[in-house]
């Protein structure tokens, strides 16, 4: 399935240039848009188009929002996003958000996140704006340190899980795999934080006590990983698709542009047979009003082995995210971030989140 078109389109000085039209708009696993850009990003999208940086060779596109129909947010503060959504409401863009709400305060390993108070708060304010479904907690990374042990993050996971009930329908979590992303273990390191690998026999039993946990505790998530080669899936742990396509169409399926770009048949459910039951064909996924779909998601080839998302067109860039997290691996360092931080607070509605 195609992403999305391209178009000659005119700039806010007139210049026509080759612009991506995308459907599906990631925002953004390359920084904190909606805790640091929301306004910008929402200006841009008033304005029509955002450009970037591309950031293996450097060179600027654009990304025109004419036919934008769905938003995914990534962020540990989408708080800002509840003064916009009424907006995306009025343009029929639909979105989900994916919250990275963790607890790493007593380890410092988060110093630029709100209070976790406050974050338990912005996603059940969330949630009542948007709807139970349209916000996804994800506890992500899983980090071993010298302080922080296996029981220790099960612990973390109930505090937050408990509060959070009746709220999410999903925890989506990862194991930090600090050797294999340089950034992570550059950063992780000029911190000075004693970090751990994690090994398989650490990563199922802390599958096996979650799983467990969730069915003993009553949450009911479903339970998944990101982008994690183990097979973990006989705890009922699958994995996950952060972009994902039956996600999308179960919450806008009255959409029926979007439902034609993606492939999605919405279907009636049919009469009732002789012995009383509908015969729904398998793999049907039900929908309101005795309406079902059957799924088309499709791996976006572009993306990591084991990840699992659909395409989408992603407008964030690397080296932008304030939050300065010990383990990052979107800033290359603390002071790159500072940096290009402060060029965006001098010129707020650029083009770019930089404003360069």
């Amino acid at each position: 399935m195609a992403t999305w078109t391209k178009e000659n389109l005119p700039r806010e000085n007139g210049e026509v240039v080759p612009m991506q039209v995308p459907m599906i708009v990631s925002a953004s696993r390359s920084t904190d848009i909606p805790a640091f850009y929301a306004d910008w990003f929402f200006h841009r999208l008033k304005v029509g188009y955002s450009a970037w940086t591309n950031p293996f060779n450097g060179v600027k596109g654009y990304v025109s929002y004419k036919n934008t129909r769905f938003i995914v947010f990534w962020s540990k503060n989408p708080r800002p996003l509840l003064q916009h959504l009424d907006y995306l409401k009025e343009r029929n863009i639909g979105c989900y958000i994916q919250y990275t709400l963790n607890d790493y305060e007593k380890e410092g390993l988060e110093r630029g996140v709100r209070p976790l108070a406050e974050r338990i708060d912005t996603f059940k304010l969330l949630v009542e704006k948007l709807g139970k479904g349209h916000v996804i907690w994800r506890f992500d990374p899983m980090i071993l340190t010298d302080d922080i042990s296996v029981e220790d993050l099960l612990g973390k996971v109930q505090n937050i899980g408990n509060q959070l009930k009746g709220y999410t329908e999903k925890l989506v979590f990862s194991f930090a795999d600090i050797l294999a992303y340089k950034k992570v273990k550059h950063n992780l390191e000029a911190g000075g934080v004693p970090y751990h690998e994690w090994d398989e026999g650490q990563m199922d039993e802390f599958a096996r006590r979650l799983s467990a946990m969730n069915r003993e505790l009553g949450w009911n998530l479903q339970l998944a990983t990101c982008g994690e080669k183990i097979d973990i899936k006989k705890y009922n742990i699958q994995h996950n698709r952060c972009i994902d396509g039956d996600l999308i169409t179960r919450l806008a399926w009255r959409d029926k542009e979007l439902m034609n770009f993606m492939k999605v048949k919405i279907e009636d459910v049919p009469a009732p047979s002789l012995f009383g039951e509908e015969e729904l064909p398998e793999g049907a996924i039900l929908l309101p009003n005795n309406h079902y779909f059957i799924s088309t998601h499709k791996k976006d080839p572009g993306q990591r082995q084991f990840c699992e998302c659909m395409a989408s067109k992603d407008i964030g860039e690397y080296n932008t995210c304030p939050h300065l997290c010990e383990y990052c691996y979107a800033n290359a360092t603390k002071q790159q971030a500072i940096n290009n931080w402060k060029c965006h607070q001098l010129n707020k509605e650029s083009e770019t989140i930089t404003g360069k």
